[in-house]
């Protein structure tokens, strides 16, 4: 791409000139009414030789009449922000107040959780105020802007709802919002602030904010067998393939698991069935259960057909 191609947006309508390239991959295309805006160039295409002989060379979509994009803003409240252009590189900012209502206002530029106060007062009917200037070549790198409003009511009435409005201005958008402002009367690029604010369903508000913190029913546990055989050829199906480390794992585990459900299902006691073997299970469950605070005594049981190879565990 050069200077003086003719290039298309490729994410808008607008048309223009590349009037200047830079490095980095910009470059400034001079659009209809002179202004000159700075893209990138993988956000503009050529316009072919071909599609020129095509259509003419007074075919040109630029300086086609493109309805404004309807104002956001509802009849009763009318306010707006407007960008006046005072030449083909700076732009002036208005609060323009074209209700019947007067509001205190705040307007700032917002860098990440910084804020710029630009305008900061009343704003009343009928209003238009001019609170800063602007380069349009530095549009891309234009900050966001907060507007606050804040109605002011000198008659006992109806509240109405204060509100804000964040805008950031984008180069394939902002061009499209071309119109002619009110009160001021001059072409500019406008952006109705329409009160989004709803009123709060405080009912609404409260049944749902009452599930939210409700503690919910716990999950009923099914409570395991009274008495739980440890033997490792009860609990695992190839008992032969295992280490002695192995077996005592997967003994532990599942004495845990059935002594924490006992305990979740409101069990008053439960018997484990570990053998007597050479002691290191029983040994290594006694310690344990010696540990636990819920837990109010524990002793050998089933002697008669268990020896020492039973544990009862009663739980507090």
């Amino acid at each position: 791409m050069n200077i003086g191609d003719r290039v298309r947006l490729l994410h808008g309508k607008e048309e223009g000139i590349i009037r200047k390239v830079s490095a980095g991959g910009r470059i400034e295309v001079e659009i209809e009414d002179g202004f000159v805006i700075p893209v990138l160039k993988s956000e503009v295409v050529l316009i072919a030789e071909a599609e020129k002989s095509y259509f003419g060379e007074a075919h040109n979509p630029s300086q086609e009449v493109e309805t404004p994009l309807p104002i956001s803003a509802p009849k009763d409240q009318g306010l707006y922000l407007a960008f006046v252009p005072i030449n083909d590189q700076s732009l002036s900012l208005y609060l323009i107040n074209d209700s019947r209502q007067s509001y205190l206002s705040h307007a700032s530029e917002v860098y990440g959780t910084n804020h710029r106060t630009l305008y900061a007062g009343t704003l009343g009917p009928g209003e238009a105020k001019k609170i800063d200037d602007r380069l349009l070549k530095e549009l891309d790198e234009w900050p966001a802007f907060l507007l606050r409003f804040i109605p002011i009511q000198a008659k006992l009435d109806r509240a109405i709802p204060a509100f804000e409005r964040q805008l950031k201005m984008k180069p394939t958008q902002f061009f499209k919002h071309l119109s002619k402002a009110p009160l001021i009367g001059k072409s500019a690029y406008l952006f109705g602030l329409e009160n989004t604010t709803k009123e709060l369903d405080i009912r609404g508000l409260n049944a749902a904010l009452n599930q939210l913190t409700a503690t919910p029913s716990p999950a009923k546990v099914q409570a395991p067998a009274a008495s739980i055989d440890l033997h490792i050829e009860e609990i695992h199906p190839n008992p032969d393939g295992l280490s002695n480390s192995e077996k005592l794992r997967i003994q532990l585990e599942v004495f845990e698991k059935n002594l924490n459900q006992a305990i979740a299902a409101g069990m008053d006691q439960i018997t484990f069935i570990h053998g007597i073997g050479n002691g290191v299970l029983r040994k290594e469950i006694h310690k344990r259960l010696s540990q636990l605070g819920n837990i109010s005594y524990f002793q050998d049981t089933q002697k008669d057909q268990w020896g020492y190879g039973a544990t009862l565990v009663k739980i507090s």
